[in-house]
């Protein structure tokens, strides 16, 4: 062989052979060192599709672990005989575990498994055209882009509502400690219900009063009026409307 013949030889892979001789050990013999120099050599490929889902509030850490669950499991079910690229089998296999993660464990109220799946590619499809356009994607360009309907994106997104729970020991307004909670605003007495059930409850009263007794005392009580007030809208004495009055409630206390 000469000096040419030598230059124009191509260099052996040796990163790659390295690999598959790693992966056979590992199939053939389980040898458990050679499982871990795959793992500290793909474990970075597996955080980086982690952190494609980074906006997912509150799962940062544990969408590390579940990639590197993935990538574990990939590493089982690899057989480099099949002549591909390891990297090309272990993708599809993280963002599995990933969606599955989401899936069951990931969204504070079940939602159906098409529509949680939807609603992760919208999310990944419009942080995609923003960093193209430099600008918020429409719903229709989302739609474009997922070859999908408009109908179906807008209902993904009302969907992704349900995918994050909110903690009602949340601080409201201000960065005050002591400040109310989100809790504390919640739960509170509506005076509306309190007026709501105090009306129904009146118009059962006043239902057995004869037609001007009715009058009177809707007029006292709903509306506020004096008697004299009264007694000048129903064209009667205040004596008579007071008379009108005491009556009425005597009828709807002895009914009671």
């Amino acid at each position: 062989m000469t000096v040419h013949d030598i230059a124009l030889t191509p260099p052996i892979d040796r990163r790659r052979h390295s690999e598959r001789d790693l992966f056979v050990r590992y199939r053939c013999e389980r040898d458990r060192a050679a499982r871990d120099a795959l793992v500290e050599r793909y474990l970075p490929l597996a955080q980086h599709l982690a952190r494609r889902y980074r906006n997912s509030e509150g799962h940062a850490d544990d969408l590390v672990q579940v990639a590197s669950l993935g990538l574990l499991n990939a590493i089982d079910r690899f057989d480099p005989d099949r002549g591909i690229a390891f990297s090309s089998f272990a993708v599809p296999t993280i963002l599995g575990e990933i969606k599955r993660y989401f899936r069951d464990k990931g969204w504070a109220v079940r939602v159906p498994r098409a529509l949680q799946e939807l609603a992760l590619d919208v999310e990944r499809a419009a942080e995609e055209l923003e960093r193209e356009q430099g600008r918020v994607a429409t719903a229709a360009q989302i739609a474009r882009r997922l070859e999908t309907s408009l109908e179906q994106v807008l209902e993904a997104r009302v969907a992704s509502w349900a995918h994050y729970g909110i903690s009602l020991d949340r601080p409201g307004n201000g960065d005050d400690d002591d400040a109310a909670t989100l809790g504390d605003a919640l739960g509170v007495t509506d005076a509306g219900f309190g007026a709501a059930e105090n009306a129904i409850t009146f118009d059962r009263l006043i239902a057995g009063l004869t037609e001007r007794q009715r009058t009177v005392m809707t007029l006292r009580f709903r509306e506020d009026l004096t008697q004299s007030e009264i007694a000048t809208r129903v064209g009667l004495s205040q004596m008579h409307v007071s008379r009108i009055v005491r009556q009425a409630i005597d009828e709807i206390r002895a009914g009671i």
